[in-house]
């Protein structure tokens, strides 16, 4: 499911810890987000998914 979380910070070279300072969330919990051992609120899913300019149904659905 998050795969293409990972997919989309990889295409813009970005780090975890990168993303994670944009969102103001600490890396750790981006990391887990990304491993899908933690979900986001649908607050923290809408800022991520305006982010990286997507749907969040891309993001965090198959």
């Amino acid at each position: 499911m998050r795969r293409n979380l990972v997919k989309l910070r990889k295409q813009r070279k970005l780090t975890q810890k990168e993303v994670a300072e944009e969102l103001g969330i600490s890396r750790a919990f981006y990391g887990m987000i990304e491993q899908n051992t933690r979900n986001p609120t649908l607050k923290l899913a809408k800022k991520i998914a305006r982010y990286f300019e997507a749907n969040i149904d891309e993001i965090f659905f198959d």
